[in-house]
């Protein structure tokens, strides 16, 4: 299970990490909310620790940017502050649950396995179209004949023809919702993600395809028989 530390104080940081990896954890580190951000965007995580006060963006920021953009990983907020509001702040906010410092390793430990049980006990985790299904949980896309775990973007491209299956959804709405109105990437880089997942539609022998639709966007339905 691979998870995402973001924590400003670096020997906290180190022991948590080691603590973490000794639980059979994976961990990547980062010190600040900007790299959070990144990292969450670019790579796929079971769960991700934030502490709420980092340079940067803080926590609550990082939480609010990456819900906004549609990125559905298992948040556990850590804060110095015991604040009934400061909580309350953290789960509207998008955070699965929260842990006030100073906590114990084994209650940390806990809420992690509590997260991330939540995540894969989802009743509706499978979403399947023809004889394709995309696995919410594991980020499995597969058919009968083979399967690829998506990147982060591959994942919320391929989810959302998946919800709207038969539907056209236009550039500029496949734009906003996975990157964002504020993104400064190209609107190009939808092609490009579209092209990784085409591709891999036809490796695993999907009855399904994303095609395009002259002038007005793109549609994921069957192939004909």
């Amino acid at each position: 299970m691979r998870l995402l530390l973001a924590e400003d104080e670096k020997d906290l940081s180190n022991a948590l990490v080691a603590i973490l990896k000794h639980n059979n954890y994976s961990v990547d580190a980062v010190y600040n909310g900007t790299d959070a951000v990144d990292y969450l965007e670019s790579e796929i995580y079971d769960c991700a620790i934030l502490d709420i006060m980092m340079p940067g963006l803080d926590g609550i920021s990082v939480l609010k940017t990456i819900r906004k953009r549609g990125i559905p990983t298992p948040i556990l907020i850590l804060t110095a502050k015991s604040e009934v509001d400061d909580k309350v702040l953290g789960l509207d906010s998008g955070a699965d649950d929260y842990l006030t410092k100073p906590f114990e390793t084994k209650e940390l430990l806990a809420r992690i396995r509590a997260i991330t049980r939540r995540k894969f006990d989802s009743s509706d985790s499978l979403l399947t179209f023809g004889n394709l299904t995309l696995d919410r949980a594991t980020y499995e896309l597969y058919t009968d004949s083979g399967r690829f775990r998506l990147t982060n973007k591959e994942y919320q491209l391929m989810e959302m023809f998946m919800l709207n299956p038969k539907i056209i959804l236009s550039l500029e709405r496949i734009y906003e919702k996975i990157w964002g109105f504020d993104s400064e990437a190209e609107k190009n880089v939808v092609w490009v993600y579209l092209s990784f997942l085409r591709k891999k539609l036809i490796q695993i022998g999907s009855s399904a395809e994303i095609k395009v639709m002259r002038k007005s966007g793109y549609m994921l339905e069957e192939t004909d028989a």
